[in-house]
C-alpha cells in the first residue's frame, strides 16, 4: 500500500536529500506536523532555548557537514526571535532553510493573535521567501534548496500554514540541476593574464566566496605559480594554512594590523580580489587602493555593487575554472615579485604586533589556549574586542577552523556555534571564546549542551566590561556610560547547568583547566578573569 505523503513530508524529504541531518528550533503547535515530518525523514530535531541560538547551532553543524541549516520557528514571536540569525546567514553566506509555522489564509482574515506577515519580515533578509502549497510542495522545496545553495549561499524562508503541512501532496521527482561553473570570455582572461605577467608587486585578498566554493587547491596553485602574497578575511582564515610562506595573515577589524597591511596594499601594482566581499572589513578598507594608479582584478560569483572598492577588471565567474585558466603557461617569463622584500617585512611586523608572550590578560589567555589545545581544535568566536585579537593571534591550518559572525558581527553566536560543531564532530576538541556580556546573552543554552551530551569548552573573557565599546568610548573622550558589567560567577553557571566550571587567573591555572576539560565528557565553562583595559594598544 502506497504511503500518503503530506506536504510537510515532501519538504522534509527534499531537505534530507540535500544532506540535512539536523534541525534546530523551538516548536509551537503550528509546526508540530513539520517537526514530525523532519523526524520521519531522518532529520533529528534539537530543542534550543532560543531561536537565535538555534540558528547558530545549525550554522556550527553546517561548517562541519556542508549541508544547509534548518531553523524551525513557530508563528509570531518564534519567527521574530530568529530574525537576527537569518540576517546573519544572509550576510555571511550561510545556506539556511527558515521554516516558520503560520495560520491558514482564511483564518488570518479574522484572527490576529500572534499573527503577522512573516514573508514581509523575512523578505529583506533572505534570498527568497515562499508560502508552502500542497499542490506545489515538491516544486517549492526544490526551489528553496537550490536558491539557498547557489552562489552566493544564503537563507530562504518557507511559511508553512497549519492545514497545508498536513494536506496530501505528491513528490513528482522534480529536481533543479546545480548551477554550472562559469568562466570569463577569452579576451577578458587574456587581459588578466597580461596584467599578471607585468605585475611586480601583486597582492591577493581572499574572502568568503572562495571558502564557499571550496577553491583552496586552485587558489594555492595559482598563487604559488605567480608567487603572489595574500591576505584573507577573518571568515576565510585557514583557506590556505597561515604558515604558508606567501600568507600575510588575516585582516578585517584590527587597526593595529592595518598599520602594517594597508600600506602594503597601497604599494601593490596589481590587486587580486579572489571571492572577496568587503562586508567583513572595517571602514578603513573602503576604496583603499587608487584605481587610477593601481590595477585591480575582481573575481566573484556575483557582481559587487556596494562600491566599497573599485575594480579595473571585474570577472563575474566561478573561481575554480577562472584560476585554472589564469595559471601561467610554461613559456611565460614573469617579472620578479616584490623585489623590495616588503611582504616579508610586513609579516615580521605583524608577528611583533601580536606576540604570544604575555603573562596574562586577553592576549595571554589566547596564547595559552592555542599552546595547550591540540592543533586540530575547532574554535568559535563571539563579537567583541577578544574576537579581533583572537582572529589575529589564532593561526588556522584548514578552512573553518575558526568560525564567527563576520558580516553582522552578532554577539552571542560563539556558544551555540560551538554546540553545533561539537554535535557534528564529537571526536574533535571544540572551544568557544566569549566576552562576559555575549556569554550572558546565551547562557541558557548551556542546558542544551547538557541535553545533547556534547562537551565543548566555553572560555569567557571576564573583565566586567563591554571592552570594545568602552575602548571606543574612551577614544572619543566620552564619559563612561552603559559599558560596565557586574563580576559574575560564570564557572558556577557551568556547574548549575550540568557541566564543569572553573575560574582561572593565570596561565598555569588555565592550562590545568584546559587539560581537565579535554579529558571530561561534560562541557566546561572556564572563566578567565582579566583586568579591564587589557585590550588597550593590542587590537
Amino acid at each position: 500500500m502506497t504511503q500518503t505523503l503530506r506536504a510537510a513530508d515532501v519538504l522534509a524529504r527534499r531537505l534530507y536529500e540535500a544532506g540535512c541531518r539536523h534541525a534546530f528550533g523551538m516548536p509551537g503547535g503550528e509546526v508540530l506536523t513539520l517537526v514530525d515530518a523532519l523526524v520521519k525523514a531522518g532529520i533529528k530535531f534539537h530543542l534550543a532555548k532560543h531561536e537565535n541560538a538555534a540558528g547558530f547551532m545549525g550554522e556550527g553543524v553546517h561548517h562541519s557537514d556542508g549541508a544547509p541549516v534548518i531553523l524551525v520557528a513557530t508563528l509570531g514571536p518564534g519567527a521574530l526571535n530568529g530574525v537576527n540569525v537569518v540576517a546573519n546567514a544572509h550576510q555571511d553566506r550561510v545556506p539556511m532553510l527558515v521554516l516558520t509555522g503560520c495560520v491558514d489564509a482564511a483564518e488570518e482574515q479574522s484572527y490576529t493573535h500572534q499573527v503577522l506577515d512573516h514573508r514581509a519580515v523575512f523578505s529583506p533578509i533572505t534570498k527568497a521567501t515562499f508560502r508552502l502549497d500542497a499542490e506545489a510542495a515538491d516544486l517549492i522545496a526544490d526551489k528553496a534548496v537550490a536558491i539557498a545553495t547557489e552562489p552566493r549561499n544564503g537563507p530562504v524562508h518557507i511559511d508553512v500554514p497549519i492545514s497545508v503541512a498536513d494536506a496530501p501532496a505528491r513528490d513528482r521527482g522534480l529536481r533543479r540541476a546545480p548551477a554550472a561553473l562559469t568562466q570569463p570570455e577569452d579576451a577578458t582572461l587574456a587581459q588578466a593574464l597580461s596584467w599578471l605577467s607585468e605585475a611586480q608587486r601583486p597582492l591577493a585578498i581572499i574572502g568568503l566566496d572562495a571558502l564557499q566554493e571550496e577553491a583552496a587547491p586552485e587558489i594555492q596553485y595559482f598563487l604559488e605559480q605567480h608567487q603572489i602574497h595574500f591576505v584573507t578575511s577573518y571568515k576565510a582564515k585557514g583557506l590556505l594554512a597561515e604558515t604558508h610562506p606567501l600568507c600575510l595573515g588575516a585582516a578585517g577589524l584590527s587597526p593595529l594590523a592595518d598599520k602594517s597591511l594597508l600600506p602594503l596594499v597601497q604599494k601593490a601594482d596589481l590587486i587580486l580580489s579572489l571571492g572577496y566581499d568587503p562586508i567583513e572589513m572595517r571602514p578603513g578598507w573602503r576604496n583603499v587602493w587608487d584605481p587610477s594608479q593601481q590595477r585591480m582584478i575582481d573575481i566573484t560569483p556575483e557582481a559587487n555593487t556596494h562600491y566599497m572598492h573599485q575594480a579595473s577588471l571585474a570577472l563575474v565567474a566561478s573561481l575554480k575554472p577562472t584560476l585554472q585558466a589564469l595559471a601561467p603557461s610554461a613559456e611565460r617569463v614573469e617579472l620578479p615579485k616584490w623585489p623590495c622584500g616588503r611582504p616579508e617585512q610586513v609579516r615580521a611586523d605583524l608577528a611583533r604586533a601580536f606576540p604570544t608572550t604575555d603573562d596574562w590578560g586577553p592576549a595571554g589567555v589566547i596564547a595559552e589556549c592555542r599552546a595547550s589545545l591540540p592543533p586540530e581544535t575547532l574554535a568559535t568566536a563571539d563579537s567583541g574586542a577578544h574576537r579581533i585579537l583572537l582572529s589575529q593571534m589564532w593561526p588556522c591550518h584548514s578552512p573553518r577552523d575558526l568560525i564567527q559572525s563576520s558580516g553582522l558581527c552578532t554577539m552571542g553566536c560563539a556558544v551555540p556555534m560551538a554546540i553545533g560543531r561539537k554535535l557534528a564532530e564529537p571526536g574533535r576538541p571544540v572551544v568557544s571564546f566569549s566576552g562576559d556580556a555575549g556569554f550572558l546573552m546565551v547562557a541558557g543554552d548551556l542546558a542544551t549542551a547538557a541535553e545533547l551530551n556534547v562537551a565543548p569548552i566555553f572560555v569567557v573573557f571576564a573583565d566586567a566590561s563591554l571592552a570594545l565599546i568602552e575602548l571606543k568610548q574612551r577614544g572619543r573622550q566620552m564619559a563612561n556610560a552603559g559599558v560596565d558589567l557586574g563580576r559574575h560567577d560564570f564557572a558556577a553557571m557551568g556547574r548549575a547547568f550540568g557541566g564543569n566550571g572553573v575560574t582561572v587567573r593565570n596561565r598555569t591555572q588555565l592550562n590545568k583547566a584546559l587539560q581537565e576539560a579535554l579529558a571530561s565528557d561534560r562541557f566546561t565553562v572556564i572563566s578567565a578573569e582579566i583586568e579591564a583595559g587589557g585590550y588597550d594598544g593590542r587590537i
